[in-house]
């Protein structure tokens, strides 16, 4: 949407100042096509036609100014109301199933994650993700916040970007969990139907004692304020818990992987 607002006004500011495409085009060094793309939204205008585009159109700053407004988003859209109530979180406990949970992650485990997206996305916009990453790392530096993880046996075993990035992974695990207010479990396979095989959740209590539930899929987010549902996610993640490894138990458990 940032792309088609910004190519709309750098279009409305050319039609305006009597500027024609090719005219334009020819002296931002891109060629007719490439710069209606960009017009209508379909490439992200570059910070070079803005320039050129705010010299000619006489915009006076006001056309170069969008470049700020078409940096990279650092969450996906469906997330981005559940990173709001993350970051005021007390205490939050997630269950994940197939990868490592967001907060868990390493550089290069998030890295190789998001490097091989699809579709794909450009390299600005995985750093950018990246970074935004590691920095909502920064709250489980808080003491006063309790985290509970748990994490399927299946995400430990899923060697995201080869066999070192995994080792390094797995031994982020196990110093996490040595934090006092850190509790990582593992859900170990074999179990049978459990609640931990209907996919991952989170719940999250924010200082006024609110509760708030988060699943995820591939291309949907959903974030429960309901009662009923978000109790629903706490009985789920307390059986959960019970079913899995305890927190020594799990640590060597993950070693083990770690060293194997």
């Amino acid at each position: 949407m940032a792309w088609r607002l910004c190519g709309n006004q750098v279009k409305l500011w050319r039609m305006d100042a009597g500027v024609s495409r090719e005219a334009l085009s020819q002296e931002a060094g891109y060629g007719y096509e490439t710069l209606k793309s960009m017009e209508q939204g379909r490439r992200k205008p570059t910070q070079r036609l803005l320039e050129v585009a705010d010299e000619m159109c006489g915009a006076k700053g006001k056309l170069a100014a969008a470049l700020a407004y078409l940096e990279p988003e650092r969450f996906a859209v469906r997330a981005q109301e559940y990173m709001t109530l993350e970051a005021e979180a007390i205490a939050l406990h997630w269950y994940e199933t197939l990868l490592i949970a967001g907060l868990l992650q390493t550089e290069d485990y998030a890295r190789a994650l998001m490097s091989n997206h699809c579709p794909p996305v450009d390299d600005q916009a995985i750093e950018a993700r990246v970074a935004a990453r590691v920095q909502r790392q920064e709250l489980l530096e808080k003491p006063t916040v309790l985290f509970s993880f748990v994490i399927h046996e299946a995400a430990l075993r899923s060697n995201v970007g080869g066999p070192e990035v995994m080792k390094a992974q797995l031994r982020r695990l196990v110093e996490v969990g040595e934090q006092r207010n850190v509790s990582v479990q593992v859900l170990p396979m074999g179990f049978g139907v459990t609640p931990g095989l209907g996919g991952q959740f989170i719940v999250v209590e924010t200082a006024d004692h609110r509760h708030y539930g988060y699943e995820e899929g591939q291309e949907t987010g959903m974030l429960h304020a309901d009662v009923e549902r978000v109790s629903a996610l706490m009985k789920r993640h307390a059986m959960i818990r019970m079913h899995a490894l305890g927190d020594a138990e799990s640590a060597r458990f993950i070693r083990e992987l770690a060293e194997g």
